[in-house]
This record gives structure tokens, sequence and C-alpha cells, in this order.
């Protein structure tokens, strides 16, 4: 029995359209950010533009001023709760803010200096980063700023002890230009 020529324009029009769908759901997959951005900036110090809304409060937004008693001079401010950093200038102005994503371990409350820079390598977690900004060593964790070059943050349920603190790279090379050797990080509840 010959087949109908029907069935064979059927055939050949249904694996061309499934073709062209994967093309386009591969072109989309390939164009599309691995995760969208976390970071927040914010020109004006004090101001509240942040869209990040808080856990345990609801729909309020957090603010985005810099923290009150958060010491004087040029600064690094990391607030923990927040999860959130300010680079202040020596003007007491605030001139970047932005959200970050901890690791395992978090340094305790209290006035660092950055201790060492290191342009790449990889982190205690095992991911290549970049622009790491260190400012505490304690237990064996060191504790600083970094950008995953993968865009990866850490993960939370990690079992090992990590101090790697994860900001986008835009935020990380901001920081990396900000927090020489000797800045002051202060570090708050």
């Amino acid at each position: 029995m010959p087949r109908s020529s029907t069935g064979t324009v059927v055939a050949a029009l249904t694996a061309a359209a499934l073709g062209g769908v994967g093309f386009l759901a591969y072109q989309a997959s390939a164009t599309a950010p691995d995760r969208p951005s976390h970071s927040v900036r914010d020109s004006k110090a004090g101001g509240s533009n942040d869209k990040a809304k808080t856990k345990d409060k609801g729909d309020k937004k957090k603010s985005t001023a810099l923290p009150a008693k958060s010491g004087s001079g040029l600064r690094v401010v990391y607030a923990l709760g927040d999860r959130r950093v300010w680079l202040v200038d020596a003007d007491e102005k605030a001139t970047h803010t932005f959200v970050v994503s901890p690791s395992t371990a978090s340094p305790a409350p209290g006035t660092y200096e950055v201790t060492s820079r290191v342009a790449s390598t990889i982190g205690s977690d095992g991911v290549q980063v970049e622009h790491v900004v260190v400012f505490n060593t304690e237990a064996g964790v060191v504790y600083g700023f970094s950008a995953a070059v993968d865009g990866s943050l850490p993960d939370p349920n990690a079992t090992k002890k990590t101090g790697g603190i994860r900001e986008s790279r835009a935020d990380a090379t901001a920081m990396w230009q900000f927090a020489q050797a000797g800045t002051k990080v202060v570090v708050l509840a």
C-alpha cells in the first residue's frame, strides 16, 4: 500500500515547526540573564528607591539610608541584618549602596580594616571570584567582599563555614575602586 503524500507533508511541517520552536527556545535562553540583579544603587544618600522587601515585615520597604552610629570618615558600612553595604566618602556622603548575599558565616559587629585585595581567585566555596576585598580572618574563616564570575550566590545550606560576601560584578567593581588596603570596614548587627 503506498503512503499518501499528505502524511509526508504533515510530518515534514510538524518537524519544521518543532525545530523552529526549539531554535527560538534556545535563542531566548542564550540571551536571558542567568539571574536577576539584586543590586540596588542609590545616587542620593538616604534615598528610598530600594524595592527589596523585608521578609519579617511584610510589604514594608527596607531603608537605604546610611545607618546612624556607623562610624565616621571614609569607610565601608556593612549592615548584617539588612544585607546591605554603603560606600561612604570622607565627607560622610554614601556614594554607593547595594544589597549583598552573605555566606554561611558572618563577622562579628565591629570595626575592621581592609587587609588585602585579590583581583581574581577561587573562593572558599570553590567558585571563581573577582575583586576580592578582605577585611577579617577569624578561626580560619576569611571575611571579604567579592563577585562570582559566573554570577552565582553562596549556598546558604552549605556545611562548610565560608565568609564570602557576594556582590554583583558591577558592585564589586565599585567596592574594588573604593576600598583600598587600610580602608575602614564597619560591620553593624
